[in-house]
């Protein structure tokens, strides 16, 4: 029997180069960092300084005042791009069945902001002091929950948590759903705003961060031989999945397909890849698999790419290992290299990237890339973006703890 085509009929996105697809494509497009100076708490104390902030974002506008002040900023960057989303399929008065309609969203930390203010009212003020809404604000589900309450979604709802490939499992996960008839409609993405004085701290004790201070926007370099970490980011990417039939007859505008999906594990180390890429290549391979390709078919990888020493080495021997001779004819960019890493919610912004390249036929570059690192020898698209029209992209994402997912997208027709 065939199995259910699922297609993509909305997106909604808020990252530090923009809030909106198009902002947040035009942006990738011109090559524009959303690095820069933390400037939301004091960081004398630092090795690193930066971070890629989400910028002129007001809750408000897309939640009532009320009910922003109970919701951690990362489940109010998830609310505002599903909205976005939601409005952009133009399904919202067209749902007959809310009983098929999912919620499938991947975190990798959840609502740490809460976290630490609490934890610093508790020692300062006492116990009785604590918040009620503490909790709910806090943990990672709670973005899924308050996504299915906004939108009236009461089918399958789900969080992920893998780490920085979170949000590209969730998708992967919600395409799975709607292949076995369990939802018609998948809201799905990523959402993370970890940019906290512990969570600096944690990463900067690991030694992960970039500590280009002098130059924020040019921190972000990845596959660049003077690369010295990732830059912390936040934000949020909501797609909206649909079985391609019951999108058809609501004429829904479709952005292109998701056919294939592939999800491993390193069962190596907590947060070092695999020597090679090894569990990458695999889940690489089972994603072409999935989706019915040959290696040679795809046009496009948007990498993890995430500026640091072993995962932009690894990933590429990944890419080589799986494509052999044909890898060095796939453009292959990193989006981090202008948004930083937003962690559990990088994946999605990274695929709707992939899904805008599908539409508009221009691949948007690896900024900073200036010196040849000779372990990382593919077209990274350097600089400038790039005029192709593409079939089939891959999106990558890999995370602390060995897991690996990638996604394959086809230009719907």
């Amino acid at each position: 029997m065939d199995r259910k085509r699922v297609v993509i009929t909305g997106i909604g996105v808020v990252t530090p180069i923009g809030i909106g697809k198009e902002k947040f494509f035009k942006s990738l497009v011109e090559g524009k960092s959303g690095v820069d100076l933390i400037n939301t708490f004091n960081t004398d104390n630092y090795p690193t300084k930066i971070a890629s902030i989400v910028k002129d974002f007001d809750p408000m506008n897309f939640i009532n005042r009320k009910e922003a002040k109970r919701m951690d900023r990362f489940t109010q960057l998830a609310i505002a791009s599903s909205k976005m989303a939601y409005e952009d399929a133009g399904i919202a008065s067209k749902i007959t069945d809310e009983y098929k309609v999912g919620v499938c969203i991947g975190t990798g930390i959840g609502g740490i902001t809460t976290l630490e203010n609490q934890y610093n009212t508790m020692l300062e003020k006492g116990v009785a002091r604590v918040s009620p809404f503490f909790i709910p604000m806090m943990i990672s589900n709670i973005a899924a929950g308050h996504i299915s309450m906004t939108l009236n979604a009461k089918g399958p709802n789900i969080t992920i948590v893998t780490a920085c490939a979170s949000s590209t499992n969730a998708i992967g996960e919600a395409f799975k759903i709607i292949q076995r008839n369990d939802a018609d409609i998948m809201i799905t993405g990523g959402t993370e705003s970890s940019i906290t004085p512990l969570s600096l701290a944690g990463f900067c004790s690991m030694k992960a961060l970039s500590e280009r201070n002098n130059e924020p926007q040019k921190a972000s370099r990845p596959f660049d031989k003077n690369r010295d970490g990732f830059v912390m980011g936040e934000g949020s990417g909501i797609i909206i999945l649909e079985e391609l039939e019951h999108a058809i007859n609501r004429n829904a505008n479709i952005y292109g397909e998701i056919i294939g999906y592939g999800s491993t594990s390193d069962a190596y180390h907590i947060t070092a890849p695999a020597p090679g890429g090894e569990g990458a290549y695999r889940a690489m391979k089972f994603a072409l698999s999935d989706a019915n390709i040959v290696p040679e078919q795809l046009e496009y990888i948007n990498a993890h790419g995430t500026s640091t020493k072993l995962n932009d080495e690894y990933e590429t021997l990944a890419i080589k290992k799986l494509f052999g001779d044909f890898a060095y004819k796939i453009p292959v960019s990193s989006t981090k290299s202008m948004t930083g890493h937003l962690l559990g919610a990088a994946g999605t912004i990274e695929a709707i990237a992939c899904l805008m390249s599908l539409n508009k036929g221009i691949i948007h570059p690896t900024i900073n890339y200036s010196f040849l690192d000779e372990n990382c020898d593919l077209d990274y698209v350097a600089n400038l973006p790039r005029q192709k029209d593409i079939c089939y992209a891959m999106s990558n994402s890999f995370g602390f703890g060995g897991h690996n997912a990638s996604i394959v997208l086809k230009k719907y027709n």
